[in-house]
């Protein structure tokens, strides 16, 4: 599907340690990156809940070898933290994950001195970050995203200028329906998209039914919905939260495993930030021309 090579040869380098200063514990990373090429762009990307940098493999090494150095960090709420919902500095970990996201953009200079002869081959003008699930409402949140508060009130800007496009894998939607217990233990779950003004994917499954939302899985594609444009959308009809497997093969949450659906949901991103940083509209165009009529996926822009 895309025209870039997916069989060049890959590295991955960690941990790597980033300056955090006041995060309790260190912030680490992995980066994984093509062998060769130069002008390489760089998706950092933001886990999903409870995972860490080790995670989302089929994803990482696939953007690698499609010409991106991706950096990921462990946030704290990784279950290897042991920070469960009861302790105190849950509450706040959300904030903290977006203060990891400026940290890595702040510091991606020595990020790439560690990881080898990186910072001759890449392109530092053409960053994006990445999310998943809470990873998405991350990532969205250095896009431009605000998060409303108890009032209504949108709240501070977290936009770092680095970042450039973006793409939300199965994003929080808007907050008015959310569950007793993500009104208890998530109520930072009320995402503001209409100040998300970053060039955008967005990728939302058609089963997608949360836990957290008493919504259906539309719920996922408000990030498309109520931002301003440009935004696009990959919908894929039979997707789940996990859209096949991104975070890991035969992991205990992927409950719809499908290699093809991984495949798409990788593929999709990187056609689609090649064409935002301007350096190939090829791919994005053959993605747009395969989706057929089958209604298994769907591209929309705006």
């Amino acid at each position: 599907m895309p025209s870039h090579p997916l069989d060049r040869r890959i590295f991955s380098v960690r941990p790597i340690t980033v300056p955090a200063p006041g995060r309790g514990l260190d912030l680490k990373v992995k980066v994984t990156a093509p062998l060769s090429g130069r002008d390489l762009p760089v998706i950092v990307f933001s886990h999903g809940n409870a995972w860490s940098m080790n995670g989302y493999e089929p994803l990482a090494d696939r953007w690698a070898a499609a010409g991106f150095v991706v950096v990921q960090p462990t946030h704290l709420d990784s279950r290897r933290n042991g920070i469960g919902w009861d302790d105190p500095r849950f509450a706040t970990i959300w904030r903290v994950r977006i203060a990891d996201l400026h940290a890595i953009l702040d510091n991606l200079d020595d990020i790439l001195l560690q990881a080898g002869d990186l910072p001759e081959r890449t392109d530092r003008e053409r960053v994006a970050v990445v999310g998943h699930s809470w990873g998405a409402q991350t990532a969205g949140a250095v896009l431009g995203a605000r998060v409303f508060d108890a009032e209504g009130k949108p709240g501070e800007d977290f936009s770092h200028p680095a970042a450039s496009a973006g793409a939300l894998i199965a994003a929080t939607g808007t907050g008015d329906t959310l569950t007793p217990l993500a009104v208890e233990h998530l109520p930072f779950m009320r995402p503001d998209y209409s100040t998300m003004t970053t060039p955008a994917l967005v990728v939302a499954g058609g089963k997608d039914q949360s836990q957290l939302s008493t919504r259906g899985p539309e719920w996922f594609t408000d990030a498309y919905h109520l931002s301003p444009s440009p935004k696009s959308l990959l919908f894929i009809a039979d997707g789940e939260h996990t859209l096949g497997g991104i975070a890991g093969e035969a992991v205990a949450e992927t409950t719809d495993e499908d290699p093809a659906r991984v495949a798409l949901v990788a593929d999709t991103v990187s056609a689609y930030l090649y064409g935002a940083f301007k350096l190939d509209d090829a791919p994005w165009a053959a993605l747009g021309n395969a989706a057929d009529g089958d209604g298994k996926w769907s591209i929309s822009s705006k």
